[in-house]
């Protein structure tokens, strides 16, 4: 149970504070941060959990590092399910304390027909800047792929564990610079979860390709980094 509460306090945090600047910091007028300021703010929240909670639980937080951490023989499978539920219960509930916090300030709406819109993830013309079906993933699969081998590289018993926190969440700001334009960036299947469930229509129909593509670029990490690059000699 200590590994679940870790997953979803760490899964809270990533959607409050990445999708929270986004809503409440990203378009302020002359001081907002801009999308680079998102990026930072969600590569933070992971580096962060990473040193708080991931002595605990692994520190996975997304459902696509557990099914890329199970293909790379670095988590058991029948840990897979727990881990993906209490990941996607946090979420949720970090986008309930965002929807509510949202809400106490004067004309607050979701509109579901605009890109975005709540921090959802979409593509065609819910993509930020119009990117395709195709394109959007064609993204989150291969970013999704590099942000594993990340991972997988940066928690190698022969690399230096303790900079990985910083690899990985500075690994997940520079996914958030590349692809914010396309897809709003998921990577994350909970956190696409979690900002569609509120937002509904479109974005919510949409939600199959966020956790599709992210799944599948990770068990395709994994595989690559078990089979071509993972040094099997003992430390």
């Amino acid at each position: 149970m200590k590994k679940l509460f870790a997953e979803f306090f760490g899964t809270y945090w990533l959607v409050f504070g990445g999708c929270g600047s986004a809503l409440f910091a990203a378009g302020i007028p002359n001081l907002g941060i801009g999308f680079v300021g998102v990026s930072l703010a969600f590569g933070l929240t992971v580096l962060t959990m990473a040193y708080a909670v991931g002595h605990i639980s692994g520190g996975h937080f997304n459902p696509a590092v557990s099914f890329g951490l199970w293909a790379g023989g670095r988590f058991s499978a029948k840990d897979l399910l727990p881990y993906i539920i209490a990941q996607c219960i946090g979420a949720v509930a970090a986008a309930g304390t965002l929807f509510t916090i949202a809400s106490g300030k004067a004309g607050f709406i979701i509109d579901n027909t605009k890109a975005g819109t709540f921090a959802s993830n979409g593509y065609g013309a819910f993509s930020p800047d119009g990117y395709s079906l195709q394109a959007a993933f064609i993204a989150e699969f291969v970013l999704t792929l590099f942000f594993l081998l990340i991972i997988l590289g940066a928690t190698d018993k022969f690399a230096n564990g303790k900079f990985a926190g910083v690899a990985i969440g500075l690994g997940l700001t520079l996914i958030h610079l590349i692809s914010i334009p396309i897809t709003n960036t998921s990577v994350n299947p909970a956190r696409s979860l979690s900002q569609a469930i509120f937002v509904g229509g479109e974005p919510l129909s949409q939600l199959w390709l966020f956790w599709a593509a992210p799944i599948l670029g990770a068990i395709v990490a994994g595989f690559i980094y078990k089979t071509l690059l993972e040094d099997h000699s003992e430390a």
